[in-house]
């Protein structure tokens, strides 16, 4: 199975030789003949999406040995077209987006004269695809072959205009920030301050933002009298609630490769992150506790603390 995931990666970046069939149609059905997919994929540079998703389902690293196989790529155009909060939430979990890659990869050989005698397709995900022609077009799923029979020595390229995806795959998430706090229901103390400070509107926007969110047991840790100085001091507060938030989509990825660095937050102040026995901290002190909760506005991190700016 190794061997044969690995193929997704090498047929997927191959997808990217596809451009090059699109660009001289000419040349379709065997200009690539001679190279391999991984070799056939080099040669192009318009399937990056695809290639980084590959990449994060951790296949890019296998060779393109063996086959053949037959693969339908989608490419940027078609990537765009997937709500970017689905494509998040597929890169959270690498089994779910393994499992998407290789809903596009048919074995064998399976050329354009060979699709349009079929009705389906079992790819190596397991399940198979349908397949139908329509005044002349074929589709695979929903998805429309635009460029077929781009060929490698190892395998052939249907280039498709959308993204096939399995049933199970994630939907994108329809909460924002500040609804998926409250649906969570151990952020009441961090939503209510929310409120207060006028920052709901703000965290509830297009974003995307990132929010280091302290639960209810994180505020109960802090003196009363300070959260009721807070709460009498709206600029104070949102000051406060500010330097728990980052500009942009920051997953728990690439928080760990910041490790001895300081993050600039909304606050204008830097939340300095380190990772000690595997547990990334804030502060040196606040530890995260629970990481990439999905909003379709950003991204939530759960800490155990309230981070509070100096000064």
């Amino acid at each position: 199975m190794r061997k044969l995931a690995a193929l997704i990666a090498g047929a997927a970046m191959l997808a990217v030789a596809t451009g090059m069939a699109a660009a001289s149609p000419e040349k379709t059905g065997g200009a690539s003949d001679n190279s391999n997919i991984v070799q056939t994929a080099i040669a192009a540079g318009q399937f990056k999406t695809l290639a980084a998703l590959v990449t994060k389902a951790g296949l890019a690293d296998t060779l393109a040995t063996g086959g053949p196989f037959t693969v339908f790529a989608p490419t940027d155009a078609a990537f765009a077209k997937v709500p970017q909060a689905t494509l998040d939430a597929l890169g959270q979990n690498p089994e779910l987006l393994k499992s998407v890659l290789l809903y596009h990869v048919v074995p064998g050989r399976v050329t354009s004269g060979d699709i349009v005698k079929l009705s389906s397709a079992k790819t190596l995900e397991g399940r198979s695809l349908s397949i139908k022609v329509v005044d002349g077009s074929v589709y695979v799923d929903q998805a429309k072959v635009t460029t077929p029979d781009v060929m490698a020595s190892n395998g052939v390229i249907h280039v498709i205009d959308s993204v096939l995806i399995p049933k199970d795959a994630p939907a994108a998430p329809s909460k924002n920030i500040v609804q998926t706090a409250v649906a969570a229901g151990k952020f009441n103390t961090l939503v209510s301050l929310v409120k207060k400070a006028g920052l709901a509107g703000a965290l509830s926007g297009p974003g995307p933002l990132t929010v280091f969110a302290p639960t209810d047991a994180a505020f109960a840790k802090v003196p009363k009298a300070t959260l009721a100085a807070l709460a009498k001091n709206k600029a104070k507060l949102k000051a406060v609630l500010l330097y728990h938030v980052i500009k942009g989509k920051v997953p728990a990825s690439t928080v760990v490769t910041l490790n001895g660095k300081s993050v600039k937050t909304l606050n204008g102040a830097s939340v300095k992150i380190s990772v000690k026995g595997g547990k990334v901290y804030l502060n040196g002190s606040t530890r995260v506790t629970k990481t990439d909760v999905m909003a379709s506005n950003g991204v939530i991190h759960v800490i155990n603390k309230v981070l509070i700016p100096a000064g």
